[in-house]
């Protein structure tokens, strides 16, 4: 079962959603006893001693803010030299870039850490965990990037090559302010160089008591809207087709910065190029309220997925009051209603928690109405992990059998109706951007950032095509082309063409001269 952190990574994948939110018991990890006169392991060494020239292998777990900051360190140290590697075993260092949502995310990276030692490794740490939890005894005398120090990956890798322990957990300023962090223009190397994911913010302005993230990422730091667009129109000059909005919550941008959410919305809109789309990230219910007429507008655009993550946790009031969600149940139907009437199709995805120490079997019963109510075609079911330093670890927790049932019950509610068979034989238009794991199929995303799964052409990656739907499952939609993809170009590609042309209409001229000045 594969490591998944965020519902909009798990959507646009063929892994079953209800499957993943069916949680296995946890990893036990336990210490070992201190053993007197240990020998001591072997020390790997660096297949060269000149800085810039070994192998790193990078290792990222949680959502699509982690898998950026991921593409960003490997992009620095590649431009650097550093060759970088999925084989972790011929890899002189390895960078793991962790999350702390859940424990099974927290205990795998505990895993490999203690997996990198054995096999005599350089390990740097990154991601949330160390940052969140800085005294955690398993990253002690270990290097450590903090979350807005990723800009400084090199300085780690190279100190860390010659046997130094470095720590940078600091965070970055502007005025006073806390800043974003490390500059979107840095370099990067994608993992699907289609894709590219901006983080427009890190932090959030929240204090759910469940939650560890905010150890991690702190309060609000918004991204001066300016940059964002410039790396966005960087991003598609690159051959990017499909960019993903990215933060802890994409909805309390700009707050910060005398600034919002549609405004930022309005002036990517402006640059996307015709052939590529823009998907909008997780957004809490507080703070689209206000922006609910032009948060639609621009789910409307043709160049916007229909799509948005709203996770709603809980269906009860006074459990939501425990969370700190800082928003009613009605509020939530308010935002799901509205952009249902106003967004003919959208998609929206949303999270539970079931078994939150304070949930009873009535609370847990209008988490069951509202799932009924919406039937939402993705739905993202955790049990309750209490995290260390948070307020719900403190609370008495529901018996674990108990917590397994609710789960279970809610699991088998979405499986108890179809998502998407009103889709068979419509004609639509959709974006290739991945290949299925079986390796014989393409995946793309309709308007509604619904997966369509079409056979393999490699020259249909990156296109636009127009597809009929033959069939449909619980979580995509099978469908077949019907016309040749549409070749795009973007504004670069058409003033390079422009260019390209210049030489030969120059010559034509002349040659038309040429004869005049001869007839004359």
């Amino acid at each position: 079962m594969e490591d998944v952190g965020d519902i909009e990574d798990l959507i646009s994948s063929i892994v079953d959603v209800a499957e993943i939110g069916r949680v296995k018991p946890r990893n036990i990890v336990s210490l070992r006893p201190k053993v007197k006169d240990k020998p001591l392991r072997e020390i790997h060494r660096p297949s060269s001693q000149v800085p810039g020239t070994q192998t790193i292998f990078i290792k990222t777990w949680g959502c699509s803010h982690n898998s950026s900051d991921g593409e960003y360190m490997a992009g620095l140290l590649s431009n650097y030299g550093y060759e970088i590697t999925e084989d972790k075993a011929i890899a002189d260092l390895w960078i793991l870039n962790s999350c702390t949502v859940k424990n099974p995310a927290e205990d795998h990276f505990r895993n490999e850490i203690s997996a990198g030692k054995k096999s005599g490794k350089f390990v740097v740490l990154a991601g949330c965990v160390p940052q969140g939890d800085k005294k955690s005894s398993f990253i002690q005398n270990l290097s450590v990037i903090g979350v807005q120090q990723i800009d400084r990956v090199v300085e780690v890798v190279e100190e860390t090559l010659k046997g130094h322990t470095i720590r940078l957990l600091g965070q970055k300023k502007i005025n006073g302010k806390k800043d974003g962090g490390a500059r979107l223009q840095l370099p990067k190397m994608r993992k699907n160089k289609l894709i590219e994911i901006i983080a427009i913010s890190t932090g959030c302005l929240n204090q759910c008591t469940y939650c560890k993230t905010k150890h991690a990422r702190g309060n609000l730091g918004s991204y001066p809207p300016d940059e964002i667009v410039q790396r966005a129109i960087e991003s598609f000059n690159e051959g990017a087709v499909e960019l993903w909005l990215t933060s802890e919550d994409t909805g309390a941008y700009g707050l910060d910065i005398q600034t919002n959410l549609p405004e930022l919305l309005w002036r990517l809109v402006a640059i996307i190029p015709e052939g590529c789309m823009m998907r909008i990230g997780m957004t809490n219910p507080p703070y689209i309220l206000n922006h609910l007429e032009e948060i639609a507008k621009i789910l409307s655009h043709p160049r916007v997925y229909a799509f948005l993550h709203v996770p709603v946790q809980s269906g009860s009031n006074q459990v939501l009051a425990d969370m700190k969600r800082e928003y009613s149940i009605e509020e939530f139907e308010t935002v799901v209603t509205f952009l249902r009437q106003r967004v003919p199709g959208v998609s929206i995805a949303t999270d539970i928690i079931c078994g939150f120490p304070t949930e009873t079997e009535e609370d847990f019963s209008e988490t069951m109405r509202v799932c009924e109510k919406y039937k939402f075609p993705s739905l993202f079911i955790n049990q309750f992990y209490p995290r260390k330093g948070t307020p719900a670890a403190r609370m008495p927790k529901i018996p674990t059998d108990m917590v397994k049932q609710r789960t279970k019950r809610l699991t088998e509610l979405f499986h108890s109706y179809t998502t998407y068979d009103h889709r068979i034989g419509e004609v639509q238009e959709i974006l290739i951007t991945e290949e299925a794991k079986n390796g014989i199929e393409l995946i793309g995303h309709n308007k509604f950032y619904e997966q369509v799964l079409v056979r393999k052409e490699p020259e249909l990656m990156g296109k636009c095509i127009k597809v009929i739907v033959k069939s449909a499952k619980k979580h995509c939609l099978i469908a077949e082309m019907v016309d040749k993809p549409r070749i795009i170009k973007n504004n670069l590609q058409k003033i390079n063409d422009m260019y390209s042309i210049w030489p030969v209409f120059a010559l034509l001229v002349c040659v038309l001269a040429r004869i005049l000045w001869l007839l004359v």
